[in-house]
């Protein structure tokens, strides 16, 4: 990786492998936080997965959104329109498209029954988010408003995020909302990801020269996170934000880690694919916890949930493969109908070019579309 004199990396660098198993390890605690609560629900009983599940919560999603910040700095500044297409547009083709995919089937029966009721029901949607697509949908917004913003001081947007999240952890900012409740809650994430870019590199490569340091702060951390969730701590005004800071500097610190040696790299494969993932694991996690509810229902809790986990990040993955050089494509890649300017290159929301094998050179780093 090449950097440029700020700390980030250059544009036309390859991709940044610790990124990419940061963002592997979010998408698993994400799809696992899902599928434990789903299926601990069904069954009425819990397993000690989900104690890993609160361990995680003060910042599964603080990470995911910190390190979807990490590369704005190359196209903040870009011309209006091609920062609308390959920034807003992309990501909300990708929402509308999957929402009205899971809604004909979460809501079959409304759409053949009442089928204006189901079209009030998906431009309801359209504007607050259902279901595990808010993500996608947050993220429009937070590209859009950041851009807004480029020319305010840097540390006033910063304080404004961070004096909204902590309304809204005080419940000061207590909204049926979704998008005012998760944009109080998530923005500071987001464009701390993209204002201190250059020291959250200069961190990560710090880790890889101190890895016994790091090592032994990475053990102190979760000792630190795992007694203050237990606690519920992190639903604290200010305590949310320090956890939730110190958590994605962990997540960081795994990634780099890992990125040294390369040896878990299906993880940053997922990772790679994290938005493929995030679209898709709805199915598969569905199908498999009504079999297992039908099937296997006294089985141990958290075993079942990590099979249900696997089984939902893998069959994304394997999807995607299968038909990315179909007509079924756009599910994953933009046609180019639905672009304002041209493609720069063909390629998936998540970054084609990374094979399901153990890579020998990496593929182009590939920032939103």
């Amino acid at each position: 990786m090449t950097p440029v004199p700020d700390g980030r990396p250059a544009a036309d660098s390859p991709r940044v492998h610790w990124v990419d198993y940061a963002k592997g390890v979010c998408i698993i605690l994400v799809v696992m936080m899902h599928v434990t609560l789903g299926y601990g629900e069904d069954v009425h009983r819990e397993g000690w997965l989900h104690h890993f599940v609160r361990f995680a919560q003060p910042f599964r999603m603080p990470d995911f959104f910190l390190i979807s910040g990490l590369f704005l700095s190359r196209t903040i500044d870009a011309p209006w329109r091609e920062y609308l297409d390959r920034k807003v547009l992309h990501f909300i083709y990708f929402y509308v498209l999957w929402l009205a995919i899971q809604l004909a089937i979460v809501e079959a029966a409304l759409l053949v029954t009442q089928p204006l009721a189901f079209v009030g029901t998906f431009a309801h949607a359209l504007i607050e988010p259902v279901n595990t697509l808010w993500f996608v949908h947050m993220l429009a917004i937070f590209f859009l408003v950041t851009r807004l913003l480029r020319r305010v001081p840097a540390a006033i947007v910063f304080m404004l995020a961070a004096a909204l999240h902590t309304a809204y952890i005080a419940r000061i900012i207590d909204t049926d909302s979704v998008v005012i409740s998760e944009f109080s809650n998530r923005y500071v994430f987001f464009f701390a990801g993209y204002v201190a870019a250059p020291w959250i590199f200069s961190f990560a490569r710090a880790v890889t020269r101190e890895t016994r340091r790091a090592l032994y702060a990475l053990a102190a951390w979760a000792v630190v996170n795992g007694v203050m969730a237990f606690y519920g701590l992190h639903f604290w005004p200010i305590l949310s934000l320090v956890m939730g800071f110190a958590g994605a500097a962990a997540i960081v610190t795994v990634g780099s880690l890992l990125a040294e040696r390369d040896w878990a790299w299906p993880l940053r494969y997922a990772g790679v694919n994290s938005i493929v993932v995030y679209l898709t694991f709805f199915f598969p996690k569905g199908v498999s916890s009504r079999l297992a509810v039908a099937t296997v229902p006294h089985w141990d809790v958290a075993l079942v949930s990590l099979a249900i986990t696997a089984l939902a990040v893998v069959t994304p993955l394997v999807f995607h493969r299968l038909i990315k050089d179909t007509r079924l494509k756009f599910l994953y890649v933009r046609p180019a109908a639905f672009r304002i300017i041209p493609a720069r290159q063909p390629r998936s929301i998540a970054g084609e070019g990374t094979p399901l094998m153990r890579p020998p050179i990496p593929s182009p780093q590939v920032s939103g579309d």
